[in-house]
Parts: structure tokens; C-alpha cells; sequence
């Protein structure tokens, strides 16, 4: 008889979009008193419907985090570095508890410092500005960590081999939502698990000769990819992994319910 088993599901942030007045008017009742603004919302937006859905393992953020790690820097005038970077701490450890109050053991995903867009008026060494700007970011995230926040997903444009070096760990996840095969190497330098779309899952596992990995989590499956997947690797090393960008809510049901195989 034929088995029909789950697999592991986790997130890798969302995008929910900007709302419309009807939907903030009650959002900002409810949170009359503390400190809130457009960002608190959509990280509550974008961790909610994953939580609902029960991602196993959920992460809150996206790309539209960069906002509010641009405030945190100091230093900046506008996306122009003018002055020596520093940190405050204070907008990303209130979010984080935010987190932590929706859901325990969740992510947070954010721009890696690649992505933010910076332009360095200030070190004029690309060295000693890629040490700059990494060692705030070691800080927020470590800030956050302390918080309660389980880890970081890192949203890349592109991979930069000395960026993932100086930032790639345990707790820190890098993401690169539709990566190429060059993307794909720099990034299993440093890391065992790597997030794959079902596009580029034959070339991830032509790389395999070269490099080790030890879990993938596999990006919108379908059916023909997580049997692909499963032709290589154990179940146990292959999670579905979801992304969203569009409506949220039925997303992360969608992904529950294509994290699915047959024994």
C-alpha cells in the first residue's frame, strides 16, 4: 500500500506589500501605545499567515526590511556612507521581540549588506568597507539573536564570495531566490544546506562532484522535482521551502501541501 508522507517545511521571509488604509486603521488601534510603524506591520504580516499554515520552521522579514536596517545604521546620508558606521540597536531588538511574541524559535530574513544598495564616501578601500558594514551586521544580528530570534536568512541579489564568507554560519542562512550555477558553488563553499528553485535542482546536483551538502530545501515543489530530489537524497535531507511574493495566506497552505511524497 502505497504511503502519501509530509515533509519538513520551512521559510525563507515574504514580501506582503504595502496595505491599504482599511486593513492599518484597526492594526494601529490594537497597538495604540507601543512602537509601531509600517515595518512592525508587515513583519507581523509576513510571519502570520506561515505560523497559520504551520511552517515548521517560519521566518518573519524580506527584502522590505532594508528600510529599517538603513535607520539602525549611523553614519549614512541617505544610501551614501559619509561617516564611520555604527549601530542602533534599539528598532531591530523591538522587532525581534515582536517575533518572538508571534512565534518562538522563528527567523528573520533581511537584505544582505550587498543588497542594500550603499554607496562608500567615507573608507574609500573596499576592504575596509566590507569589514564595516559586515561588523554592523554581525551586531544587529546578534542583537537579535539575544532577543529570541532562532537565526538570519540573508536575501541576496547575486552571491559575493567574500560577503558569504565573512558572514556565513550555523545561525546564518544565506538565500538567493533565484540562483544560478555560479551562485550555487560560491555559496556551497561555506555552506552544507543551500535553498534551490526546481529549475536549477539538476544543476545542484551536478555540483554534487565538487561539493559536499547536506540538506537542500527545495523552493515551490512539485511533484516532479521532489521526485528528482528524492533519486538523490535521503527524505530527511529535503525540505519544501516557500518565499512569498504574492498572496501569502494561500501560499504557505499551497507549500504545506506540496511538501508531500509517495512510499
Amino acid at each position: 500500500m502505497v504511503k502519501r508522507l509530509k515533509l519538513a517545511t520551512r521559510g525563507f521571509g515574504a514580501e506582503p506589500g504595502r496595505p491599504d488604509v482599511e486593513k492599518l486603521a484597526p492594526w494601529i488601534a490594537t497597538h495604540r501605545g507601543h512602537m509601531a510603524d509600517i515595518t512592525t506591520y508587515l513583519m507581523e504580516e509576513s510571519l502570520a499567515p506561515q505560523v497559520s499554515a504551520v511552517i515548521q520552521i517560519p521566518c518573519a522579514g524580506g527584502k522590505f526590511y532594508a528600510g529599517r536596517v538603513r535607520d539602525c545604521l549611523r553614519g549614512l546620508r541617505g544610501n551614501r556612507i559619509m561617516e564611520e558606521l555604527s549601530l542602533d540597536t534599539a528598532p531591530v531588538i523591538e522587532d525581534a521581540a515582536g517575533i518572538v511574541v508571534q512565534k518562538k524559535g522563528a527567523w528573520c530574513a533581511l537584505p544582505a549588506p550587498q543588497a542594500l544598495g550603499l554607496t562608500d564616501n567615507y573608507y574609500q578601500d573596499a576592504d575596509e568597507h566590507a569589514d564595516a558594514i559586515n561588523s554592523v551586521y554581525c551586531e544587529l544580528m546578534r542583537s537579535m539573536r539575544d532577543t529570541g530570534v532562532a537565526g538570519h536568512v540573508l536575501i541576496v541579489e547575486s552571491m559575493h564570495e567574500l560577503e558569504v564568507q565573512a558572514l556565513a554560519r550555523k545561525n546564518v542562512f544565506f538565500f538567493q531566490p533565484s540562483p544560478t550555477r555560479k551562485d550555487l558553488a560560491i555559496l556551497l563553499e561555506r555552506q552544507r544546506q543551500v535553498a534551490v528553485t526546481r529549475e536549477m535542482l539538476p544543476t545542484l546536483f551536478e555540483l554534487r562532484g565538487e561539493y559536499d551538502f547536506s540538506r537542500i530545501f527545495l523552493m515551490d515543489p512539485d511533484r516532479g522535482s521532489v521526485h528528482l530530489a528524492l533519486s538523490h537524497l535521503d527524505p530527511d535531507q529535503i525540505s519544501a521551502g516557500g518565499y512569498c511574493t504574492q498572496d501569502c495566506g494561500e501560499y504557505w497552505k499551497w507549500l504545506v501541501a506540496s511538501a508531500v511524497y509517495e512510499r
